[in-house]
C-alpha cells in the first residue's frame, strides 16, 4: 500500500465551553493539518494519488475554518471545537471526497502548537 500525505496550515480561533482554565476564553492557533491517504496501486504514469487533487480537496474543506471563530460554526454548536473534533470533521469531509477506486483516507492530524497534536482515524 502507498501512503500519500499533504499538510496545510490555517489560523483560527476558538473557546472551549465547560473547560476550567484559560482555554475557556477566546484564543487562536495556527493549526497544522495533515491528511494521509492510502492507495493500493499506481496508475499508468506511476501515481497512486495526485498530490494536486488531494491538496485542492483539503484546501476547499479548510476554507470553512481558516480565519474563523470555530466556536461560531454550525458543526461546533453541539460539541467543543477542540482539535479532536476538528480532526473528526476534516477526516469525514476529506473521506467523502477522496474515498473510492482503491483510495481511502487513513488518518488526519491536527497540531494546534509545536508540541500538541491529535490524530484521528476510523
Amino acid at each position: 500500500m502507498f501512503e500519500v500525505e499533504v499538510t496545510r496550515t490555517i489560523s483560527a480561533a476558538h473557546a472551549l465551553r465547560g473547560y476550567d482554565g484559560k482555554c475557556q476564553n477566546l484564543h487562536g492557533h495556527n493549526y497544522v493539518v495533515s491528511v494521509v491517504v492510502g492507495a493500493d496501486k499506481v496508475d499508468d504514469i506511476g501515481l497512486s494519488v495526485d498530490f494536486t487533487r488531494l491538496k485542492a480537496e483539503l484546501d476547499e474543506i479548510l476554507k470553512a475554518y481558516d480565519h474563523h471563530n470555530l466556536s461560531e460554526l454550525p458543526e461546533f454548536q453541539e460539541v467543543n471545537p477542540s482539535s479532536e473534533m476538528l480532526a473528526v470533521h476534516i477526516y469525514r469531509a476529506i473521506a467523502s471526497r477522496m474515498n473510492g477506486d482503491g483510495v481511502r483516507v487513513l488518518r488526519t492530524k491536527v497540531c494546534e502548537s509545536d508540541h500538541s497534536s491529535v490524530t484521528y482515524s476510523e
